[in-house]
């Protein structure tokens, strides 16, 4: 499957795509960053450079098979990309990242663009806060 995915996007099939993209597919986590990525794939006893895990996540997002989200600001995290739009809230304290989507939320923002006479391709709406976790809301 990850060498036809490969195939399917245009990029040659190498033993780091494959690595890289096999543990994205198996993987529970749906939001990773490349550090996460990189020490997750050495524990797992494979023998792969830092750099390369770079080079081939920014290589997968060219050819739009991942998504790159920056929910904090600084870091980039990774997820597989979909057919189907969703939103995200993020909790400040734990970095939980819950996906959603919202048909209301979706209609409203067509019209603020409209409003403004835009037309949009895409967007992304990150919300950020507390999950209800004690240790993450004790102090707000």
């Amino acid at each position: 499957m990850t060498i036809n995915k490969l195939k399917s996007a245009g990029l040659k099939i190498t033993n780091q795509r494959v690595i890289v993209l096999n543990y994205l597919f198996n993987t529970q986590e749906r939001h990773l960053s490349a550090e996460d990525i990189f020490r997750d794939l050495r524990l797992n006893g494979e023998d792969v450079g830092q750099a390369t895990v770079y080079r081939v996540l920014n290589q997968l997002e060219e050819a739009g098979m991942l998504e790159r989200h920056y929910f904090d600001g600084s870091k980039a995290y990774y997820e597989l990309s979909s057919n189907s739009h969703h939103d995200h809230l993020v909790c400040l304290h734990c970095g939980k990242i819950i996906e959603f989507f919202d048909p209301f939320i979706e209609q409203r923002q067509q019209e603020i663009a409209e409003q403004y006479d835009m037309k949009l391709s895409h967007h992304n709406l990150y919300m950020f806060g507390y999950c209800l976790n004690p240790d993450c809301h004790r102090d707000i």
